[in-house]
């Protein structure tokens, strides 16, 4: 769940005060207490899905918090960082970082491209190889304000001149990570490479969280959920051949933006899978944790918790379980605990530990949901495990013959 919450976490004052406050925020906002009457917060990404992929929108979700009887979550010592997935530092200039720019309404840029170009004017402004089957694509952002960078795994076959579309696996990094991330740290080109299917690994920002940010309820930059929806796919397809066969696959942060992208446009993905995903952003005690992690951003990406709850609510996986019916879902977590691929010896407060240990309890939390709700999902919580890549590159050779039935995929 290393997330959004991939900076540092500076919660104040004691781990005593840090577990009842989130209660009192949690009652309060259940109660009403300080949340404005009128337009939803959630309604700001409700735009229908463009035209290169048409689907039915779904309705306003419930601004209820999740689960009744939410496991306890662990004490998270000051100045840990449970989340981290990566080194990527954060970037004065960048479109998390660049505090000038957030909340400005996006516009097109002022850029030449020989490129098709996105719907709202993004457009490709560089193309280079990076191996034999990888392209790093620079996508000049509306959405973001800036050019940032896309990584491509073409299938074999593949021919920039070719009219024949592929199936696509749409794979998002985790916190304080880069966009290279999957094709340098897992075992797709081992696991996907044989078969007929494209990836794309869009960047996700230092601290994106796969939200267009709130920005105290204005909007505006940075969009990263526009820019991975509205931007990336309709450049890739109209610039790379990638199909309308789609599949969605993070882990960490990008594990929620898989899960919660498929809920909020509905049809455009057929398969959403997420491994240490922070899949219950309300949790009892979670958006305390969260926005105190989040020093840089703070509330800017969802909002105050208990004023901008529906927006809180709009994000959370959990509680929009209801709308993957009709998709494959696989979902997997550890519990914290050191596991097979862990030194024994790990102490309790290392954030590896920390961090699975709160993924581990919002995945349970979402699984409950899931059958409650009566959604089929495949959940593998394999109990000890830490958060780091040898859980998920096993978990991405266990989930990838359900996603490549899904989106058509066959061995080469």
């Amino acid at each position: 769940m290393k997330k959004r919450t991939d900076r540092k976490i500076a919660i104040a004052g004691t781990a005593a005060a840090a577990v009842l406050l989130p209660a009192v925020m949690v009652g309060l906002a259940q109660a009403g207490v300080g949340v404005p009457k009128g337009r939803s917060e959630a309604s700001g990404n409700s735009n229908p899905i463009p035209s290169f992929d048409p689907a039915t929108q779904p309705s306003a979700p419930s601004t209820s918090a999740s689960p009744k009887k939410s496991p306890k979550l662990p004490s998270v010592p000051l100045n840990s960082n449970p989340f981290k997935t990566g080194d990527r530092s954060p970037s004065a200039d960048g479109p998390d970082g660049d505090a000038a720019s957030h909340g400005k309404k996006p516009k097109i840029p002022s850029v030449s491209s020989k490129y098709a170009k996105a719907p709202d004017g993004a457009a490709i402004t560089k193309i280079e190889k990076a191996n034999s089957i990888m392209f790093d694509v620079t996508i000049a952002s509306p959405a973001l304000g800036q050019s940032v960078k896309t990584r491509v795994m073409v299938p074999k076959g593949w021919k920039a001149k070719s009219t024949k579309t592929w199936p696509v696996v749409y794979a998002y990094h985790g916190g304080n990570d880069y966009w290279t991330s999957w094709s340098k740290k897992s075992t797709m080109a081992k696991v996907i490479g044989p078969y007929n299917a494209m990836v794309v690994m869009p960047d996700g920002g230092f601290n994106g969280s796969y939200s267009n940010w709130y920005n105290g309820g204005k909007g505006g930059i940075p969009e990263w959920e526009t820019f991975h929806i509205r931007e990336v796919i309709p450049l890739m397809e109209r610039n790379f051949h990638a199909g309308s066969t789609r599949a969605a696959i993070g882990l960490s942060s990008g594990g929620q933006g898989a899960i919660t992208y498929a809920e909020r446009h509905r049809g455009l993905f057929k398969y959403a899978a997420s491994y240490s995903g922070p899949l219950n952003i309300t949790a009892p005690g979670m958006p305390v944790i969260l926005t105190s992690m989040n020093r840089g951003a703070g509330t800017a990406i969802w909002g105050d918790p208990i004023t901008a709850r529906g927006n809180w609510a709009a994000h959370d996986a959990t509680v929009n379980v209801a709308k993957l019916k009709g998709i494959g879902v696989y979902v997997s977590c550890g519990n914290g605990q050191p596991g097979p691929y862990d030194d024994p010896k790990t102490p309790p407060h290392h954030a590896g530990r920390i961090g699975e240990q709160l993924a581990g309890v919002m995945n349970t939390n979402f699984v409950a949901a899931a059958k409650r709700a009566g959604v089929p999902i495949t959940a593998n919580m394999y109990g000890p495990g830490m958060h780091n890549w040898s859980y998920w590159n096993r978990e991405l050779a266990r989930s990838w013959p359900a996603i490549a039935k899904a989106i058509g995929a066959r061995k080469s």
